[in-house]
């Protein structure tokens, strides 16, 4: 479903990405763990086509998107849903038109047919009937679930989660770790989790990637993850392990 291959990206001659490959399979949910400034979100805008790499090649399905302008990047864009860390919600429109925009935007549908698909998408992520309300009514928790809404309205095959997460208590953050899970289940999609909490990445994924200073330096099974003896995972788990026990006191 989405393939990098000796990708590398650097920021005013900073390496972010050093030659990074890897495969996330069809229907399986990767999380993607790292430190502040690792380069793991870099990595979540490569695959959407918001930046390009300085080298390497990266395919999503057949599409191989290094080289395409914006009119064919917004072609494969439609295979793809985002979630933004912050929700990224229109303030100034309801619910329902935030869920809306996407179609509006690039579809034909009637107004029908889209009031259909707000209102199916926003009972799948628990809101039904939320359609009038504006974004400063809500929780944190909730415009992360309407902002899953509007990554889900056009059926993607991918689902981008950049720190879903991110800002949330530890009760929430179990809702949102089983709302991507019940998203993959239910609407059968490829997930990629941008995360730093190893607790959500260990629940949610299949398979977990770690990038340290831009190198991606282990992936595997959450199992076998947890069993990697890396002096750099092992003094990252336990960073996440004490961080998570001092909120707790």
């Amino acid at each position: 479903m989405i393939k990098l291959e000796n990708v590398c990206k650097s920021f005013d001659g900073v390496p972010a990405l050093k030659d990074v490959s890897l495969e996330i399979e069809d229907g399986e949910t990767m999380a993607i763990i790292g430190g502040s400034g690792s380069g793991k979100s870099t990595l979540l805008r490569l695959i959407i086509g918001l930046i390009k790499p300085d080298s390497g090649r990266i395919w999503i399905d057949d599409d191989e998107i290094t080289h395409m302008d914006e009119k064919e990047l917004d072609r494969v864009r439609l295979k793809m849903g985002m979630v933004f860390q912050y929700s990224a919600l229109f303030d100034s429109m309801t619910v329902g038109d935030n869920v809306s925009f996407g179609l509006r935007e690039h579809t034909d549908l009637s107004e029908d047919k889209i009031q259909e698909i707000v209102a199916e998408k926003l009972e799948l992520v628990g809101l039904p009937g939320m359609q009038k309300m504006m974004p400063g009514e809500l929780s944190g928790g909730m415009k992360k679930r309407v902002s899953l809404a509007r990554a889900i309205a056009f059926a993607p095959k991918i689902i981008l989660y950049d720190e879903p997460s991110s800002g949330l208590d530890p009760i929430m953050t179990g809702k949102i770790d089983d709302l991507i899970i019940h998203a993959q289940k239910e609407l059968n999609v490829t997930s990629v989790v941008v995360t730093h909490d190893m607790a959500s990445a260990c629940h949610i994924s299949d398979r977990i990637a770690m990038i340290y200073e831009g190198e991606l330096i282990a992936v595997d099974t959450v199992k076998n993850f947890k069993q990697i003896d890396d002096p750099r995972i092992r003094a990252f788990m336990k960073s996440v392990e004490l961080h998570e026990k001092g909120e707790r006191e």
